[in-house]
């Protein structure tokens, strides 16, 4: 278990949270392959072992209010608009500046680690204004779609909306809810953990009626190439799985077997054995059996002319000719086939055409 620090609002009234007292724990630093503990919004503990999410007893930052710069709602210093007229924005302005040079030499430099970036870290707030978009916004903040999209826990980007309150890092990277409540947190947090505590810092973020939500912080992180196509390009299919991790996108590859070059048809869900699969959309399922390659596999046609493949499976849960909902279970991962390990081969097809499921799977 990582070392839990607690933390408290610096009375210098810069808005930073400081560092007031060290409480030793366990200071090994968390191993891949061991399950951590996550604690949710309540206090409740929850565990996700083999590929799934992982968090830890965190250290808690709590992030204040900034003094010189007081909020007209709620705890965060709000910018009424983001030009350098406003007091609010040339603050954030500055402290982003200042972290963006922290998570350049994070790890270049000693004594800049994760922590470090932490203890800097800042938020703000802004009300979305008519003309507004989340591309936009990230632009005139110097700070990555990616930090504000995890941060706030948006969908997609027509979440972004006039009139809504958005919450702006004064750093780059990445923010993990310790209760991933969607496909695309699921996502961010199957790739990121296990983590080894050294990469991660935990942030309580304050909300209404003091609640406050936790998030895993992985500063200067942004989206790999298959979680900014699912965000960009929300789609009509959900992922079959709840807990993953994708070990193998879609396209050009080196054939896992023989090394050669390989197209891949379709994206690898790594999971441990026996987890449910679930039908990404409607349809019906037209084809189930064994393959030499592919192991045990369903195969559902949708709407549309589409259809989706699901392989490699331990065992089959669904019948031919069975109409089934998206979320109907229809399988456990395996590693019937050729198959380097437990995961599930999932394919898309239209029209007799492959596609890339990163681009058509919704939140």
């Amino acid at each position: 278990m990582p070392s839990a620090y607690a933390y408290a609002c610096s009375p210098d009234g810069a808005g930073r949270a400081s560092k007031a007292a060290a409480q030793k724990a366990d200071n090994k630093s968390m191993r891949p392959e061991e399950p951590r503990q996550a604690f949710g919004q309540n206090g409740e503990t929850m565990t996700r072992r083999g590929g799934g999410l992982a968090l830890a007893l965190f250290a808690t930052l709590i992030l204040c209010q900034p003094r010189s710069v007081p909020a007209r709602d709620g705890p965060f210093p709000d910018i009424s608009q983001m030009d350098r007229r406003d007091d609010a924005f040339r603050q954030y302005i500055a402290d982003v500046e200042a972290n963006r040079r922290l998570t350049f030499n994070l790890n270049r430099r000693q004594g800049i680690t994760v922590a470090t970036i932490a203890e800097s870290l800042t938020i703000f707030s802004y009300t979305v204004r008519e003309g507004d978009s989340l591309l936009s916004i990230a632009a005139r903040s110097s700070i990555p779609f990616s930090a504000l999209v995890s941060l706030n826990r948006l969908g997609s980007a027509a979440d972004v909306r006039p009139g809504m309150t958005l919450l702006l890092p004064s750093a780059p990277g990445i923010f993990v809810p310790g209760e991933p409540a969607s496909d695309l947190e699921r996502l961010l947090a199957s790739s990121r953990f296990p983590a080894y505590e050294e990469e991660w810092a935990a942030v309580v973020v304050p909300g209404a009626a003091g609640a406050g939500t936790v998030f895993s912080f992985f500063p200067g992180d942004d989206f790999s190439q298959p979680e900014r196509a699912f965000f960009l390009n929300p789609g009509f299919f959900r992922f079959p799985l709840l807990n993953f991790r994708i070990t193998s996108g879609y396209g050009m590859r080196s054939d896992p077997f023989g090394g050669h070059p390989h197209f891949h048809r379709g994206v690898d869900l790594a999971a441990p054995m026996g987890t449910e699969i679930f039908a990404a959309a409607d349809g019906e399922v037209v084809e189930t059996g064994f393959d030499r390659v592919l192991g045990y596999f369903v195969r559902i046609r949708h709407a549309g002319n589409w259809m989706s493949l699901y392989g490699h499976m331990q065992r089959i849960g669904i019948a031919v000719g069975t109409q089934v909902r998206a979320g109907t279970l229809i399988g456990w991962v395996g590693t019937t086939g050729v198959s380097t390990g437990p995961h599930l081969h999932f394919e898309l097809w239209q029209g007799g055409q492959t596609r890339d499921p990163a681009r058509y799977l919704r939140q």
